[in-house]
């Protein structure tokens, strides 16, 4: 099985700029999801476009787990956080290729633009389901220009024989998504 395209550290000026700002703001879209003292996993960080906004929203209380395959990726989310000072906010975490390696439960997990990228989407959606607190919540939103709508319900189906439910369809722009709980 060949693997999955992954956007290299080098073009993460491409994931986080203020270009993607008049698209996708963090706050608009997170604010509805997030709250003061919870642990939010942002799977897939990449530069950490969305982390700080995550940290703000969790408050000092809180806690966000960016979890990310390159070191290149939290390198520059680090260099982020500090700028805005939430070092004791975020713990950056490296994922190995095959498994994240996250042991700790979460109240909420965002992956944007990410999932199209891993080679095992069922077993990756079990291990994000072990991860959720009672009640918790999954963001997943993918681009439409990567993921087809025939790609998107191929991962539905994979998400839900994980064991994972689809409550809600949120419009974010040029994107397909999905807010998901426990079954």
């Amino acid at each position: 099985m060949s693997q999955p395209y992954v956007c290299p550290a080098t073009f993460s000026g491409s994931l986080d700029n203020f270009l993607r700002r008049l698209v996708h703001k963090p706050e608009i879209i997170l604010k509805p999801y997030i709250k003061e003292g919870m642990v939010v996993l942002d799977m897939g960080c990449g530069p950490g476009y969305f982390t700080t906004e995550i940290a703000k929203l969790v408050g000092k209380e809180g806690k966000v787990i960016a979890a990310d395959l390159q070191q290149g990726m939290l390198d520059k989310m680090i260099r982020k956080v500090r700028n805005y000072g939430f070092e004791k906010r975020v713990e950056a975490h490296r994922c190995e290729s095959e498994r994240t390696g996250i042991e700790k439960t979460v109240d909420f997990i965002l992956t944007f633009w990410m999932v199209h990228e891993v080679p095992d989407q069922h077993k990756f959606f079990e291990k994000m389901k072990s991860l959720l607190n009672p009640g918790g919540r999954i963001l997943i939103t993918e681009p439409k220009i990567h993921v087809t709508k025939r790609d998107f319900s191929s991962m539905i189906s994979r998400l839900e024989s994980a064991g994972l439910l689809i409550i809600d369809y949120p419009h974010i722009v040029l994107s397909r998504s999905l807010l998901l709980t426990v079954r």
